[in-house]
């Protein structure tokens, strides 16, 4: 759910990290221990890798020091703030298989979109570029599903104007969820920019909110760590 996704969904991202997203059952967690054994991975920073703080939204990290992946991270969530819970995200998840046949499941570009909608700066301009690398490889010929991920998710002023303007019905129907369209329909660009850069502001601020109470308990766990 993290760089590597973006770079298969053609967004490219230099990451030296593995970010997933786990089902946190019993049984799967233990699978995970399994794994991470065989990487000779240790947790490197609170919290402890125990399920209750993956059900409540916490990240757990670790660092792997088998031979052949010295170094690298791995950072491991189940539950995200306005994203959909696991069995969702499995059951609509993409599928990519590489020419040697190694088979990796990704989150939907829809929910790795809505994943990327957090506090961070890097985060927005790759969610933008996971938008756009979509849209300027279906625009000729988009499904209605594809227009109305666009509508609702196209951080772009002068592409979203471009697909508002071609499919004001769409966009239209999508704007009751996403104001900002009525200003794209019109062809009012800067003004459609000032609506995106509202809109990040107020997911940015939600997202802080949202660690808020995470945060705390993180700096509590820390403190207590003889």
């Amino acid at each position: 759910m993290g760089g590597q996704a973006c770079v298969f969904y053609g967004a490219a991202e230099f990451s030296r990290d593995t970010d997933l997203a786990i089902l946190s059952s019993a049984d799967n967690l233990e699978r995970f221990r399994a794994a991470l054994a065989g990487l000779d991975a240790e947790s490197i920073a609170v919290p402890p890798f125990q399920a209750e703080y993956l059900h409540r939204g916490h990240a757990l990290h670790f660092r792997c020091h088998h031979p052949e992946a010295a170094g690298l991270r791995i950072d491991v969530m189940s539950a995200m703030r306005g994203v959909a819970p696991f069995d969702v995200l499995w059951a609509r998840r993409t599928t990519i298989q590489t020419t040697d046949g190694d088979q990796y499941e990704l989150l939907s570009l829809a929910d790795l979109v809505q994943a990327k909608k957090t506090q961070r700066d890097k985060d927005w301009p790759m969610l933008r570029r996971l938008v756009e690398a979509d849209y300027l490889q279906y625009r000729p010929h988009p499904t209605p599903g594809q227009l109305t991920f666009w509508l609702k998710q196209l951080r772009t002023p002068v592409l979203l104007v471009e697909v508002a303007v071609r499919r004001p019905d769409f966009a239209a129907d999508v704007a009751r969820e996403r104001p900002l369209l009525a200003l794209a329909v019109a062809g009012n660009q800067a003004a459609v920019e000032g609506a995106l850069a509202l809109e990040e502001a107020a997911e940015r601020e939600a997202d802080r909110r949202y660690w808020q109470p995470l945060r705390a308990e993180l700096e509590s766990l820390r403190h207590a760590r003889p």
